[in-house]
């Protein structure tokens, strides 16, 4: 997915680029999502099958071939990937949006843990105060939305962190590790969610064409380019500074709705978008040494 202006960038940068690109797409999903008058397993079926029509037809455009690979280094990359959706979806519909998307962003505190011990590396400082000020800033962002209730959702948001924490982390894995693309493992990962969802949406499947515009827009941009680039992106980063960088969804998210519906963020949200964005500067400006797995 790289283009010809980046391979002159260092590295590092490169990665960066693409996962910020891929967190300002992912955060679109807010404003689609509350444009359409579609249920949610609608538009997850649409939104993924669209998404893994686009990626194959991007590949195909540039000459490679997708594989469907069925080891179980593939087959958890699968499973972990469409549980980050699936999982996201029923924890909006339990609890409250603010709950699902902080809870979803509990995934760098898991890799703080399972980075260092999956590829026998010291436990990197930086990264527990990177992380520890970006929660302080999204729980600021969120003052005055989070609840205590739907325990329930709550509990399905956080499994939904763990799955982007261990595809996260599987990803990096297959791209040290294999030297075939790992792109396949978005495509099949977003067929498995269309499958998951088709039952729940055969009730409702006809659309209007500004239903479908929207639905192709999400399943291009927010969900299919997007994860290219954060795939991209995971050669040139650990699996930690990338999800530590998309965090900068969360501060997207507002703006594009601010945009398109008006609703203006709080004074609280300004100020926790202002601490994550200064967190993740300080973060990736600051020199770390490059990951690599121990045999």
């Amino acid at each position: 997915m790289a283009t010809k202006p980046l391979i002159y960038l260092p590295e590092k940068w490169r990665g960066l680029i693409y996962v910020a690109t891929a967190a300002l797409l992912l955060s679109s999903a807010g404003l689609f999502i509350k444009v359409l008058t579609l249920g949610a397993f609608q538009i997850g079926f649409y939104r993924s099958l669209v998404a893994a029509l686009t990626i194959v037809v991007v590949m195909r455009a540039r000459g490679r071939t997708l594989t469907l690979d069925l080891d179980p280094l593939s087959l958890a990359c699968y499973v972990s990937y469409a549980g980050v959706l699936i999982l996201f979806v029923l924890a909006t519909k339990l609890t409250t949006a603010a709950n699902a998307i902080f809870l979803q962003y509990t995934a760098p505190i898991f890799l703080l843990f399972l980075e260092p011990w999956s590829f026998k590396l010291p436990f990197p400082r930086k990264d527990l105060w990177a992380v520890a000020a970006c929660m302080a800033g999204m729980a600021l962002f969120f003052a005055g939305h989070l609840e205590a209730g739907g325990a329930l959702g709550n509990v399905l948001a956080v499994c939904s962190g763990l799955c982007l924490a261990v595809f996260t982390l599987l990803l990096k894995w297959k791209r040290l590790r294999h030297s075939e693309s790992p792109y396949g493992m978005v495509v099949f990962g977003n067929l498995l969610v269309a499958l998951i969802c088709l039952p729940l949406a055969l009730g409702a499947m006809r659309i209007t064409l500004p239903q479908g515009l929207a639905l192709v827009c999400l399943g291009v941009f927010q969900l299919g380019f997007s994860w290219m680039l954060f795939t991209a992106g995971m050669k040139y980063l650990s699996a930690t500074a990338a999800i530590i960088t998309c965090m900068l969804e969360a501060v997207f998210n507002p703006v594009w709705v601010f945009l398109g519906c008006g609703e203006r963020p709080s004074a609280y949200a300004l100020l926790g978008g202002a601490v994550v964005l200064g967190v993740v500067a300080w973060y990736n400006l600051k020199k770390a040494a490059p990951v690599e797995p121990v045999d």
